[in-house]
């Protein structure tokens, strides 16, 4: 398990570095278009307290990249119905567009990553890491 969790760690570094290089032409990062992702991903805007938990992320951080793509017109804050302070965050046009466009890049890339992987064992990793993930966030 200990190998898996380093090699997990080790993933999600260089992920999160291949994601800044892909997306970087669009005026993104990595943690941008997750967030764009997770917005974009919503039944319906979410306040970023929603988004954060769906990400597995921490309100604040999230809090501090929904402003500052607010700031460059890729989200919006609209009234939330149910609480007053907790605005719901909504994608502008600009944030679909750019949304829509790391997404186009994604997809060959993604290709190109998998390429000569089995895709029974790519489906069986998924499966594994989505139980711990399941497993952690019941014990947090």
């Amino acid at each position: 398990m200990t190998d898996l969790v380093l090699a997990v760690f080790r993933l999600n570094g260089r992920l999160l570095a291949a994601g800044d290089q892909l997306v970087s032409d669009l005026g993104l990062t990595s943690a941008r278009w997750q967030v764009l992702g997770a917005i974009a991903n919503a039944p319906s805007p979410q306040p970023v307290a929603w988004l954060a938990r769906s990400m597995g992320l921490n309100r604040q951080g999230v809090q501090r990249i929904v402003n500052e793509m607010r700031e460059d017109d890729l989200v919006e804050l609209r009234p939330n119905p149910h609480h007053r302070r907790a605005h719901l965050v909504a994608l502008t046009k600009h944030g679909e567009s750019a949304y829509a466009a790391a997404s186009r890049l994604q997809t060959p890339w993604a290709n190109t990553l998998a390429k000569g992987l089995d895709g029974e064992e790519l489906a069986a990793a998924s499966r594994i890491i989505k139980a711990l993930g399941e497993r952690l966030e019941k014990s947090i």
